[in-house]
């Protein structure tokens, strides 16, 4: 199978280390998607995704399946050991709302900020630096929501890493392209973040 990605993007970098935390890294061919040159806009790209975004992965039989969740959750179900997604029905519940509360407040104005304040995209979208701004703010609210939340805890869920902090951990490092950082004072976040660079996955 193939996965289609950029690899500076942080969409494909939660499915890379999200592979890499199960072991399987060597079960995927990756293609490089250059996303200036339009790559992801070519009528070839948009039969497999029409929504023209990083990842998709091809399966064998030619079957796509885009969106980054959507794409760990297969392989979740295809080789369960070493779950990242949860295991009883109240942790799949629980960590699916934390996803939920990570994409939707956190890596989503992180994005925000990035497309409307970077002039990245500004030849395919109409950026308005002010809604920019205010998604950074909306990331630099949530740096502090995470830190009270680790106060004494080793991971964003449970006992052991999950989804939530490949996510979590990947938005981190993508906030640092909008000049977000976690700051001296959050002591928790920046511990956690400390433990999460030492896993092999965080060069996946």
């Amino acid at each position: 199978m193939k996965i289609y990605e950029t690899k500076t993007a942080p969409n494909p970098r939660r499915v890379r280390m999200f592979l890499a935390e199960k072991g399987l890294l060597d079960k995927v061919e990756f293609v490089q998607v250059d996303l200036p040159k339009g790559e992801n806009l070519t009528p070839e790209f948009q039969a497999m995704n029409p929504m023209k975004k990083v990842p998709v992965m091809q399966l064998d039989d030619g079957n796509c399946v885009a969106e980054t969740m959507a794409i760990c959750r297969y392989f979740e179900e295809l080789y369960p050991e070493k779950p990242l997604m949860g295991t009883t029905p109240l942790e799949k519940a629980q960590l699916e709302q934390w996803q939920r509360w990570l994409d939707y407040y956190f890596f989503m104005p992180t994005g925000m900020c990035f497309q409307h304040t970077s002039g990245y995209f500004k030849d395919r979208m109409n950026p308005i630096k002010e809604w920019g701004e205010e998604a950074g703010r909306q990331t630099e609210s949530f740096f502090n929501f995470l830190d009270k939340h680790l106060e004494g805890r080793e991971f964003i869920y449970g006992n052991d890493v999950s989804a939530a902090d490949l996510t979590a951990f990947c938005t981190v490092d993508f906030a640092k392209v909008v000049n977000i950082r976690i700051t001296p004072e959050q002591k928790n976040l920046q511990a956690w973040c400390d433990r999460m660079k030492e896993r092999p996955s965080a060069k996946a």
